[in-house]
């Protein structure tokens, strides 16, 4: 198989103006492009939804009306209370640029930003030294006490303190690697499908009348991945609620 009909091919970073400087690659390129597609694209959004106001809402109003309280009272609200508010535009903003980031990529010879993991561990570790600061500011170095689950007996401290730190650590690294397999794995299941049906209809004969086969899979995965592109940045912004509600409340110790 050629290098261009790999379904990987279509992760494949390009440069498209070459930067570089003391000895540095600066170059803007594709998935430069198209992170600033999916942040024009949700300011666009945003401002020509809300720029009227009306009392009786238009459909694009309504749209984003619908999103703004499903994260801010659904998920923000629900989960850290009043207290959350100060946090609201962090996380709204991550829900759409990973909103429109992870549907931009479901457009044919785009780029998807969300399949790479160091765009999403980006985002991760700012939300972990985020939840850290808020943490250390509230609390001081009371904050380690979220490592000690209360009730438990003394002497098996040793052995849940260390599991306990392990897991907060991990938290960048699932968190990142959640979006970006989720991402990775179902456009390379478009591009396989897509490739099976040019491939049966190119042999012709009895594999070009079961050509259709593959078109029925393929857009059966991709009614799959326009729920699960929207499940996936409301996942990123409810953990990332989740975090930040430890943070502030240590478990209510």
């Amino acid at each position: 198989m050629a290098a261009h009909h790999s379904p990987m091919a279509q992760f494949e970073v390009h440069p498209l103006i070459p930067i570089h400087v003391g000895g540095y690659d600066l170059s803007f390129t594709n998935a430069s492009l198209w992170m600033v597609l999916a942040v024009t694209a949700a300011s666009a959004f945003l401002v020509l939804g809300t720029r009227r106001d009306g009392i009786v809402p238009g459909r694009l109003q309504s749209v984003v009306e619908v999103m703004y309280d499903f994260i801010e009272r659904n998920t923000v609200l629900n989960i850290m209370g009043e207290e959350g508010r100060r946090f609201f535009p962090f996380i709204f903003t991550i829900f759409m640029f990973i909103f429109f980031s992870n549907f931009f990529g479901l457009i044919p010879y785009s780029f998807t930003v969300t399949s790479h993991i160091i765009v999403t561990f980006a985002m991760a570790i700012t939300v972990f030294a985020i939840v850290l600061t808020v943490g250390f500011w509230t609390h001081g170095l009371h904050f380690f006490s979220l490592f000690v689950p209360s009730g438990a007996p003394l002497w098996i401290m040793p052995v849940i303190v260390p599991i306990e730190v392990i897991s907060f650590l991990s938290r960048p690294i699932s968190l990142s690697v959640r979006l970006c397999a989720n991402m990775l794995a179902g456009h390379t299941m478009l591009k396989v499908f897509a490739g099976f049906v040019v491939t049966m209809l190119s042999a012709g004969g009895v594999l070009a009348v079961f050509s259709f086969a593959p078109v029925v899979a393929g857009v059966a995965i991709t009614a799959l991945e326009v729920l699960v592109a929207a499940i996936q940045a409301w996942v990123f912004a409810l953990l990332t609620c989740i975090y930040l509600n430890e943070a502030i409340h240590l478990h209510d110790h």
